[in-house]
């Protein structure tokens, strides 16, 4: 049975030290301290230390093999997204990840597939660079993050970027990133425990009450982390808008539930009950198999949640396969 992991994440092995060059900002870049082991240096301060699966494509492989993965689809880590930066230094960085991606797809055509990164802090450059993605690159889609500088992907200024993305047929995956009050609650890991999900329910919301799944029906978006609390809470996403339609409903009129299966999730939920109500409200036909690799929070067997649980073949071949081909045509 083949399986396709939709989200991974990746980095070049050499990145410009652009805090140096640009002279501000949490750039990120590599001090490769010893074999096979890097400190990311974010500005000028320590931020984590990656091992060489999180730089080297040939080092997944094993790993791939072992778990049965056939294809990793590859993304830039989303601390590299620079939305914060100038917007001509972030379509800079933004450039250099996608050829990167680029090349690794090219170096192992069966084994990865890219979704490229844009600055999406200018709209124009967005769009120029998304559309070098998809036409020259040859990228099925593109990687954002749940905000922009904590504004809402809802802002009608994103408008345009959501035109052009339907007609390029462009596949978006949308991941965490800068969680809401991320440094009131910077102990227990609590920003990725409770901030990332709550964090890709705001994206969802924000894009269903802003109206942009109605303007735009024809959108593909996945969300990473099962589409994070959204799942379990669009009973009282659903309430807030009966009972309060004056706050809620002053943008799109449609009831929240009914968008239910007009966008993919991936599998990432780590628990049994978790995915047996992400069947029940996103549906079958929308979930992809997506492992978070190569970080520790992340599913370290991908897929194997659903392998284990009692569904169907056809079910399994849909969620580790065939949901992710339909999502990336």
């Amino acid at each position: 049975m083949k399986k396709i992991d939709i989200h991974t994440h990746i980095m070049p092995e050499k990145i410009p030290n652009w805090f140096a060059k640009f002279g501000y900002g949490d750039f990120i870049h590599l001090e490769h301290h010893q074999p096979c082991c890097a400190r990311m240096i974010k500005g000028d301060k320590f931020f984590r230390e990656v091992e060489s699966n999180c730089w080297e494509p040939k080092d997944r492989l094993p790993e791939m093999d072992e778990t049965k993965v056939d294809i990793q689809v590859l993304s830039t880590i989303p601390v590299l997204f620079n939305y914060w930066a100038k917007a001509e230094h972030g379509l800079e960085t933004s450039r250099f990840f996608n050829d990167h991606i680029a090349q690794c797809v090219d170096l192992y055509p069966d084994r990865f597939i890219g979704l490229g990164t844009v600055p999406m802090q200018d709209v124009d450059m967005a769009i120029r660079e998304m559309e070098r993605v998809i036409k020259e690159l040859k990228m099925p889609g593109i990687e954002i993050g749940s905000n922009v500088n904590q504004q809402n992907l809802s802002d009608a200024k994103w408008d345009p970027f959501w035109q052009a993305a339907e007609e390029m047929g462009c596949s978006i995956l949308v991941h965490p990133w800068e969680m809401m009050g991320e440094q009131e609650m910077m102990k227990y890991w609590l920003p990725w425990l409770v901030g990332m999900p709550a964090e890709t329910s705001r994206a969802i919301c924000s894009l269903i009450f802003g109206g942009v799944f109605r303007k735009f029906p024809r959108l593909k978006f996945a969300f990473a982390h099962g589409g994070g609390s959204f799942p379990a809470t669009v009973g009282r996403v659903e309430h807030g808008f009966k009972v309060r339609p004056d706050l809620c409903a002053i943008d799109n009129e449609v009831n929240p539930r009914n968008y239910l299966g007009h966008f993919w999730v991936d599998s990432l939920v780590h628990d049994e009950a978790a995915m047996e109500l992400l069947i029940k409200t996103v549906g079958a036909q929308k979930i992809c198999c997506g492992s978070d690799y190569p970080f520790p929070l992340g599913e370290h067997h991908p897929g194997e949640l659903i392998e284990r649980m009692p569904f169907d073949e056809a079910t399994k071949h849909a969620l580790l396969f065939e949901n992710a081909m339909e999502w990336l045509k």
